[in-house]
């Protein structure tokens, strides 16, 4: 639990580790293998055991995968890693290729004439692998399922994670599973469907109100479950993960049953039975065919509920809001008070924990936190590592992303602060990111919109001044659940329509390769605007986050009067919120930071 800053697989091994893979891709009759950051419940987030991106090349992202053929051995990264990468992996072995801008399937053909690459049915969605085939199949490249390759060249993998399940009350869930698990299974009948397929821990701790601890900062529990359409589930995981206690939550219509009988028990269902094309392994789909099940493709159904919360989750984040807020302000005030050049970015990480910890509520962080201090800021999701850490300098700005994981709510916020003089172009830059977070956090919008309309709002500041960032607005953001949670985002990647409910970050940001990183976060959630106008219906959003922002940073020539009104009402509110929660010498750092101005 909690952040460890021990690095893992380093630049120097990635050399060995591809030439034993190749030996084995080869020694199968295979042109190449594909290696995704994945698991069997394609989840963002993994165990150790299935680091294999990881441990194959040096590269720590959430994000990416690896294409080995003969010749080269791409790894594929989006814009928030394309720095990090670098400094990660053995750029004489391993390619950087930016994507989405290139595709795996074309550039599997650039780079091989023929033959097969292999892959994991386990760890790739249906969607994913019909997408290669249509890219690949034309130019005589085949695609062939076969066992991980990386498994057999890895003697130490760790194993299959073991945590203990609890039980995740009702009244924080605002549901009983039972009632969840009636209102699904009406939509499965009403659609003509046996049965659903679940495979996202996610997705299954929340329709089972339970949570775990396999993913190290998520709590959740892995495993494979079936939904039927007179809402009972089958639930397969290990069974050391379930004591007593949980046993009797779960209750007589959830049945257990080991890893091992999932694939068998899908093979003897009656269709047709749902299944994610987006998010459950192919194996899934293709174990039903084989078995001649009639296979539907349809969302998790799962997905939409989990992401609108209910009123009791709603109420439940504002509270961890809150407690999270006077952490984090104790931590600004302390980080204040430092001299300058007597801080390294490991320092400051273990303060802010320590404040965390301090709340007496704390049941982990909600992921390593980033903390990047002058260039390092850049690195967008920079993890600092014994190796990497470096010195809080003066003239220099500070990057901190963080959250928390508490029992009633999830959260994450970034504030870049001033450490001295950082200078007018870093001002500057601070003052367009914020003004594309307060364009966000006043945005008003027709019913309907998806993220993909609203994420130009965040980036006019910045694309004025011919600046913009590589990554989305924000993600979605679970109840107690995963810090990154989907189906919605702010992102002109994301055409889901926003509903009330909806947990959101909201953190632009800009960033300058060797120079500084600047990304500012609150958390949001989707409401029903008030009437105005003609009454057409629209909704806005309710700030979740209450954490001032740095006036030192902020040139306010360049702010409108709305900007101002926001920024000085929102102040008025965090000291009106966390005021109270602190005390001493800290409250009075709040009501100066608070200042209007």
């Amino acid at each position: 639990m909690f952040q460890s800053f021990d690095s893992h697989a380093t630049p120097d091994q990635g050399p060995p580790r591809l030439a034993a893979l190749r030996g084995v891709v080869q020694r199968d009759g295979l042109a190449g293998f594909i290696v995704p950051r994945a698991d069997a419940h394609q989840g963002e987030y993994v165990a150790a055991r299935d680091e294999r991106l990881q441990w194959l090349t040096g590269f720590t992202g959430s994000a990416g995968f690896a294409v080995i053929l003969r010749n080269v051995a791409g790894v594929f990264i989006d814009g928030r890693y394309r720095v990090q990468v670098k400094a990660q992996v053995d750029l004489g072995q391993f390619t950087p290729v930016p994507w989405p801008e290139v595709k795996a399937g074309d550039w599997i053909k650039a780079h091989l004439g023929a033959g097969e690459v292999g892959f994991d049915p386990w760890l790739h969605s249906a969607d994913e692998i019909a997408t290669l085939r249509a890219v690949l199949e034309p130019a005589g490249i085949g695609l062939r399922a076969t066992r991980n390759l990386v498994d057999t060249i890895w003697p130490d993998q760790p194993p299959a994670p073991c945590g203990l399940a609890f039980a995740h009350p009702d009244a924080l869930a605002g549901f009983s599973s039972a009632d969840k698990r009636a209102r699904l299974a009406e939509g499965l009948r009403g659609a003509g469907q046996r049965a659903a397929v679940l495979t996202l821990p996610d997705s299954i701790c929340w329709l089972l109100n339970i949570r775990g601890a396999d993913v190290p900062k998520n709590p959740v529990l892995q495993g494979f479950a079936i939904l039927h359409d007179d809402g009972r589930v089958t639930l397969f995981t290990d069974p050391a993960k379930l004591d007593d206690q949980v046993r009797a939550h779960l209750g007589p219509e959830v049945s257990l049953r080991p890893p091992a009988a999932f694939v068998p028990a899908l093979r003897t269902l009656s269709g047709p039975v749902r299944v994610d094309r987006a998010s459950a392994p192919l194996a899934v789909s293709d174990e039903l065919t084989d078995a001649g099940i009639a296979v539907v493709w349809g969302d998790d159904p799962c997905r939409l509920p989990k992401a609108r919360k209910t009123a009791a989750e709603i109420e439940g984040m504002r509270a961890a809001h809150l407690r999270d807020g006077a952490a984090m302000v104790e931590f600004l005030a302390w980080l204040d008070r430092q001299p300058p050049d007597t801080l390294t970015e490991i320092d400051v990480v273990t303060a802010l924990e320590g404040f965390r910890r301090a709340t007496n509520a704390l049941h982990d962080i909600s992921f390593d936190t980033i903390c990047g201090a002058g260039p390092n800021g850049a690195i967008m999701h920079y993890r600092v590592t014994r190796e990497t850490n470096r010195a809080v300098q003066n003239n220099e700005l500070l990057l901190v992303d963080s959250g928390a994981q508490y029992r009633d709510g999830t959260t994450d916020i970034t504030r870049t602060v001033a450490v001295g003089d950082p200078g007018d172009e870093a001002r500057m830059c601070y003052t367009r990111v914020l003004q594309g977070m307060i364009a966000i956090s006043r945005a008003r919008f027709p019913k309907g919109l998806a993220g993909r309309d609203l994420d130009p709002l965040a980036r006019f500041p910045l694309w004025v001044a011919g600046q913009d960032f590589d990554h989305g607005t924000g993600h979605g953001v679970g109840a107690f659940l995963s810090v990154h949670e989907g189906p919605q985002r702010l992102s002109r990647l994301s055409e889901v329509p926003l509903d009330p409910g909806m947990i959101l970050s909201n953190e632009p940001g800009y960033y300058r390769e060797g120079a500084f990183g600047i990304r500012l976060e609150n958390l949001i959630v989707v409401q029903v605007a008030e009437s105005l106008g003609d009454n057409r219906a629209q909704y806005s959003f309710e700030t979740l986050t209450f954490v001032p922002l740095d006036r030192r940073l902020i040139v306010m020539a360049m702010l409108s009067a709305d900007e101002r009104i926001w920024l000085d009402g929102y102040h008025a509110e965090v000291l009106a919120k966390i005021g109270p929660r602190v005390s001493g010498t800290v409250l009075d750092w709040l009501t100066a930071a608070c200042a209007p101005l």
